[in-house]
């Protein structure tokens, strides 16, 4: 388990990270999303010690990190991966080097080494590429050296900064899709720091949004993308504002279904008339999950309440006021 409790960064008069409370457990993907300069990569690298701290508490697996001497730093991060954004692969190398390279540090023996490298190779999909060199390599296909590279000391915890953003979409979901049987085959713990909400509904259990060094939400994607859409205002901007006309009662309504919306139902089965004053649906995990707000007139606003109380999928609230 991650537990970061109170963490504070600034680098001189600059903050950077403004009491940070984030709790991760053992087996989830986790995402730290956010802007550019919302604090997420200083908050990684600040997980396996490669930042420090001012204050707070940060402890991986019971480890208090904030007290670790340097000696102790290095052999802590033997169980911590990291993956990168522009790969940082050593070009005069061949993959099989590249990958035994963390190994070779530490002393272990080649022919271990050997073995340990083949074995990688085969899971990230990359077998027959051990004896080239990266600049034959296409660029997913150096990400995934860089992710076998990174489980080489077989560490519980793997952290990736921004590790498909160089990547076009189709190689992105490929190594999205890696990185998903990584942690539900080894078991490891994966934090993903991401710019892309397309990311975070891809892969992730759980996220954190940053915005200036501080969290604003923290917790399940899925709640996430369905009551808690004003929370996604740091990263993609406004996501709605509308005022109910007057006589009309306005309220949020979400889903996560495999195939039919609740719009449809509703438009078929309420007898109500509404209108649908913003949101709309995306695909998380193979189903469409989101958001959309309506309004009735206030005449009829009994009636879709009670649509909505025999209707299974539908979570709801009424916006007083009109507004949210």
């Amino acid at each position: 388990m991650i537990s970061i409790q109170g963490l504070r960064k600034s680098y001189g008069d600059a903050p950077v990270l403004k009491g940070v409370d984030i709790t991760i457990e053992d087996g989830e993907i986790y995402g730290l999303v956010g802007v550019s300069g919302a604090g997420k990569s200083t908050l990684l690298r600040c997980i396996n010690g490669l930042e420090s701290f001012d204050e707070g508490k940060l402890e991986v697996d019971g480890t208090d990190v904030g007290k670790l001497s340097e000696r102790d730093l290095r052999l802590f991060r033997k169980n911590v991966g990291m993956i990168f954004q522009h790969f940082s692969l050593l070009e005069r190398k061949t993959v099989e080097e590249n990958i035994a390279f963390p190994m070779k540090c530490f002393g272990i023996p080649k022919d271990k080494r050997a073995a340990r490298t083949a074995e990688l190779l085969e899971l990230v999909g990359l077998a027959d590429k051990g004896k080239v060199r990266p600049r034959e390599l296409s660029g997913g296909q150096k990400q995934r050296v860089a992710i076998a590279r990174a489980l080489t000391m077989n560490p519980s915890i793997l952290l990736c900064d921004e590790a498909t953003s160089a990547l076009d979409p189709n190689i992105t979901r490929s190594i999205l899709k890696l990185l998903r049987d990584i942690n539900r085959e080894l078991g490891i713990t994966i934090v993903v720091v991401t710019h892309a909400m397309s990311v975070v509904k891809e892969v992730c259990d759980k996220a954190a949004i940053l915005d200036h060094g501080s969290v604003v939400y923290a917790g399940d994607v899925k709640e996430l993308f369905l009551m808690h859409s004003d929370k996604l205002e740091p990263v993609i901007g406004k996501t709605h504002g509308f005022t109910a006309a007057p006589g009309e009662t306005a309220y949020l309504i979400a889903q996560c279904v495999d195939d039919e919306t609740l719009l449809s139902r509703l438009a078929i089965g309420s007898g109500v008339q509404f209108r649908v004053v913003w949101g709309g649906l995306d695909s998380y995990r193979g189903q469409m999950a989101g958001s959309y707000v309506v309004a009735v007139p206030d005449e009829q606003r009994d009636a879709l309440e009670g649509f909505f109380e025999k209707e299974p999928s539908a979570t709801w609230e009424r916006l007083d006021g009109g507004e949210r």
